[in-house]
């Protein structure tokens, strides 16, 4: 907070004032931004230097209107974009609700109270899928430093026990050369290579604990195979839906063509339509087979993997193991 009664910080006190009590819809006359600088700040102002102070921050380019009243046009987000960080992070699996709820109402404060009386729903934020990790925020935080400086991480990796905790899933702990962190089904994962081979690997960073910075330099992704000609993301996370790890193989699967909008969905447009009918196409997709593998089964009804066979047999003995449960 501002010093009180400094009146250097004059113009500063009353562009908070407009921030939090106007927008486009909503200004303020001089008498009100002076009863506000008093009951806010304790500071006593006279109506002059209202203006010539609102006029000072209109030649700092600040975009404040002095017609009927005055009020701040427009800020550094608009309603619309302050919305949308608000609904990612309200639902984002990666972090705590008490985490979730501070960073909302930062996000808040970034726009007037009537914008605050349109979101009051985050007032009871639900208790959503969020993570139990109480050090996600600070995994997420050392591995952007990682990242930044090139240099492999060291981690615990954790599953989570039937008593809802975490629990590690190995004494030994994983050491990585991290790449990109990507956010998939509202978890955050960190996009890697396992130091003792020449995989791409995908870890939660909501299962991970311990997360040190070591001095060690990455391995340059160039001698990652997969990576041989860097990372293209779009691509990457197109190809593995579920973030299973491994190489990419290509696909056909024959699916009932009202699914187009599914496979926009999943795959955007990186695929292609080999064959089509009135009531069916035949696409190739490239994509980790366990990933596809799993999308086969979940759209069972309405899709069949045609090649690879390898991959197609997979699936069918999924099948035979799910009809046996089902009898």
């Amino acid at each position: 907070m501002y010093a009180t009664g400094n009146k250097k910080m004059l113009n500063m006190l009353i562009l908070d004032i407009l921030r939090e009590y106007t927008d486009e819809n909503h200004s303020l006359t001089q008498q009100e931004i002076i009863r506000l600088l008093k009951q806010n700040y304790g500071m006593e102002c006279d109506r002059r230097s209202v203006k010539n102070n609102i006029q000072s921050l209109k030649d700092m380019d600040y975009d404040i209107s002095m017609d009927h009243g005055y009020k701040l046009l427009s800020r550094e987000f608009d309603d619309a974009e302050l919305r949308i960080l608000i609904d990612s992070v309200l639902f984002s699996k990666s972090i705590s609700t008490k985490q979730a709820k501070g960073l909302i109402e930062k996000i808040r404060s970034l726009s007037s109270r009537f914008f605050n009386a349109k979101v009051t729903h985050v007032s009871n934020l639900p208790e959503l899928n969020r993570t139990v990790n109480k050090q996600a925020m600070y995994s997420l935080d050392k591995i952007n430093d990682a990242i930044s400086d090139k240099r492999q991480i060291s981690f615990i990796y954790n599953t989570v026990g039937t008593d809802f905790k975490l629990h590690p899933k190995r004494e030994r702990e994983y050491i990585v050369n991290p790449y990109q962190i990507v956010a998939n089904n509202g978890r955050f994962y960190l996009i890697c290579n396992y130091d003792k081979y020449d995989n791409v690997s995908h870890y939660r960073i909501d299962r991970m604990t311990d997360v040190r910075v070591l001095d060690k330099k990455v391995k340059p992704m160039k001698e990652v195979p997969e990576l041989a000609h860097g990372l293209k993301l779009p691509k990457h996370m197109a190809e593995h839906v579920y973030m299973f790890s491994g190489e990419s193989v290509d696909v056909t699967i024959q699916v009932e063509k009202f699914l187009m909008d599914d496979l926009v969905d999943w795959f955007g447009s990186d695929f292609h339509i080999v064959e089509e009918n009135d009531d069916m196409l035949k696409i190739r997709v490239r994509m980790n087979p366990q990933a596809m593998r799993f999308w086969a089964l979940q759209y069972g009804p309405y899709a069949e993997v045609l090649k690879p066979e390898s991959l197609r047999e997979q699936i069918k003995e999924d099948v035979i193991k799910m009809s046996k449960k089902y009898k």
